[in-house]
């Protein structure tokens, strides 16, 4: 029993295995069979991977060697043109030398032919200097003279000459010197005119009262002329009352007395309290208030200025040019502007600009004093400056700047400059109608002097003078001569602020009639 379990339990395992075998075998030939077919895959698709590889590379291939073939096709048409630019210039080059030595050529032989005219004009100069020399003995032999003799005798006769044309020029200079005097008189005496303020001044001598109506000129006058009289004599001042409407003249020399006039008529018409003692009230009173006005006015300057430790007497003087005007320019302001422009040109100068402001700012004091000496303003500022202590080039400015003494310090022709700049800038001074109407008509006079002249026009304000010439009797060089002769006589002969545009107009007119 025992016997035949172990034999069937062998003969299970033995079943059992063979079955295994037998499975594996199957199993085995199933992946044999599948790695196959995967390999043959793998080789197919090597192959379609190779091709197109294969054809990329070949396309790569022809792309690359257009691009090559495209290459060297450039680089020859580059050379190609390279070689016709080298060829070209190998022509010019030839054709440069071929004429070089065609010019070289014509050198030598121009070299050549100037060699022998300098022999020809070597014995021409030698026949010449024989001929000179037979002359110069012939003469002397005429004239019974030697050369010597004969040049000490033309030496002489232009020394004469000589003599006559400086004789000539002296007389022009004296001329010159007379109209220049001139010029300096006439200014002398409109300085004098604005120092003594006479009636010619008129401008400047006058101030005008406005009032609300013609009642007040009434009670102004007073009885029997008690209250016009009283104000008259305390203040120095000529009042006028006449027709003009709602308004008093107040004439007088020194503008001090007409503000101090002015301001007491103001105060008595407002006040409405109008009688002699009023009068003399109200004109003490405004005659202290215009004098602390006054010194106000001159530190006020000094301190803008920063002009420090002037004397007391010299700053009310300062402040007494706010009521003084040369040539209708407030002499106060002109000395604030010459002040500033010679301390400015001090410091470009190197030199003290402190100094130079202060003689900037009094070198006109001797237009402020407070008597009349008979003295010139810049020697009389000089003195006062003298007797208040001022610095020597101080002193020696205000007393130089019109040439009244030498100069002698380098402050003082600043002065002088800044004095003229300040002054004769265009808008500095009135210019009064007359001597402006009399400009205008000169200038249009003068033109009309010269030849061929039909109409002159003086025209924005004698800025421009405008000259209308005929076509017929003057052509396009004689207008331009013309335009520069007038600029420059109207700049040797007249005085006018900036400067004056000359035009000279020439038109041709052609005119025919259809009949």
């Amino acid at each position: 029993m025992l016997l035949s379990v172990i034999i069937a339990a062998i003969a299970l395992l033995v079943g059992g295995g063979i079955g295994i075998w037998l499975a594996t075998s199957v199993l085995k030939n199933k992946l044999l069979a599948k790695s196959q077919q995967v390999l043959k895959d793998a080789e197919e698709r090597g192959e379609v991977i190779k091709k197109e590889k294969v054809l990329q590379a070949k396309e790569e291939c022809m792309r690359m060697k257009g691009e090559c073939d495209k290459d060297i096709a450039e680089r020859n048409s580059k050379m190609q043109g390279a070689e016709r630019k080298l060829k070209q210039r190998e022509q010019s080059l030839n054709q440069q030398v071929s004429e070089l030595q065609k010019k070289n050529n014509d050198l030598k032989n121009a070299s050549e032919n100037l060699n022998n005219q300098i022999e020809v004009l070597h014995k021409r100069q030698a026949e010449v200097e024989k001929i000179y020399q037979e002359s110069v003995h012939k003469l002397e032999h005429i004239a019974n003279l030697s050369a010597e003799e004969a040049k000490r005798q033309l030496i002489e006769m232009m020394k004469d000459e000589a003599k006559a044309e400086a004789s000539s020029s002296i007389m022009d200079i004296v001329e010159e010197a007379k109209i220049t005097a001139n010029e300096q008189a006439k200014k002398i005496v409109i300085q004098s005119i604005q120092r003594t303020a006479t009636e010619h001044a008129i401008e400047n001598t006058v101030s005008v009262f406005n009032l609300e109506n013609e009642e007040v000129k009434g009670r102004i006058i007073g009885r029997e002329g008690r209250n016009i009289r009283t104000l008259e004599a305390l203040t120095g001042v000529e009042v006028i009352i006449d027709d003009s409407p709602d308004a008093i003249i107040l004439s007088g020399f020194d503008p001090i007395r007409r503000e101090i006039a002015r301001l007491s008529l103001h105060k008595l018409v407002t006040d409405g309290r109008i009688h002699p003692a009023r009068i003399e009230e109200v004109v003490a009173k405004t005659r202290k208030q215009i004098e602390q006005e006054i010194i106000e006015v001159g530190k006020r300057t000094c301190i803008d200025l920063g002009i420090l430790n002037m004397h007391h007497e010299l700053t009310r003087m300062v402040g007494r040019m706010k009521f003084r005007s040369s040539y209708g320019q407030n002499l106060l302001q002109h000395s604030r502007e010459v002040a500033n422009l010679a301390a400015t040109m001090a410091s470009e100068l190197g030199l003290n600009p402190k100094l130079a402001k202060r003689a900037g700012l009094l070198h006109d004091i001797g237009k402020v004093p407070d008597n009349e000496p008979e003295l010139p303003h810049a020697i009389l500022g000089m003195k006062l400056a003298e007797k208040y202590k001022e610095h020597a080039d101080v002193c020696n400015a205000i007393g130089a700047h019109h040439d009244e003494v030498e100069m002698t310090s380098l402050i003082a022709p600043i002065i002088q400059v800044c004095d003229a700049i300040s002054g004769a800038r265009p808008g500095a001074r009135r210019e009064v109608v007359e001597a402006y109407i009399n400009r205008l008509n000169k200038l249009e006079e003068m033109a009309m002097t010269y030849p061929g002249v039909v109409k002159t026009y003086a025209i924005q304000a004698g800025r421009e003078l405008r000259v209308i010439v005929g076509a017929d009797k003057i052509n396009d060089v004689e207008a331009t001569k013309l335009s520069y002769d007038l600029s420059r006589q109207i700049q040797n002969e007249m005085t006018y602020p900036g400067q004056i545009k000359v035009t000279v107009i020439r038109e041709t007119r052609a005119i025919n009639y259809a009949k």
